[in-house]
């Protein structure tokens, strides 16, 4: 079963976490699960940015983006070369290690 270490982030998982994850989950399915709450304004239809990760280990374990999600990640604060949003990335069999960025392009949280 891969594991998933959230790097600590101030506001959302201060001591960060490792979390269990299943083969074929999302990164923010995950997160949301235990309780990390990664804003997700468009409910998972890729349609923002505000769940976008970085994932610092594991990144090319992870499905491809497509191109819609690439377009969008072009909008997101903070993009680097292993951004991805949460709610596109799915977990293969590797561990990963995941930012999340301190900002979202939102102004305001949702509070899903």
């Amino acid at each position: 079963m891969p594991q998933i270490v959230f790097l600590p982030h101030a506001e959302l998982c201060p001591d960060g976490a490792a979390l269990d994850a299943k083969t074929g989950e999302t990164v923010l399915d995950v997160a949301l699960r235990n309780g990390i709450s990664i804003e997700h304004a468009c409910e998972k239809s890729c349609a923002c940015t505000t769940c976008h990760v970085i994932v610092r280990e594991g990144f090319y374990s992870l499905n491809e983006s497509d191109e819609l999600e690439d377009d969008m990640l072009d909008k997101a604060w903070g993009l680097e070369p292993e951004s991805r949003l949460g709610c596109q990335a799915r977990i293969a069999d590797e561990d990963l290690v995941v930012e999340i960025p301190k900002y979202t392009v939102n102004m305001v949280s949702e509070g899903h």
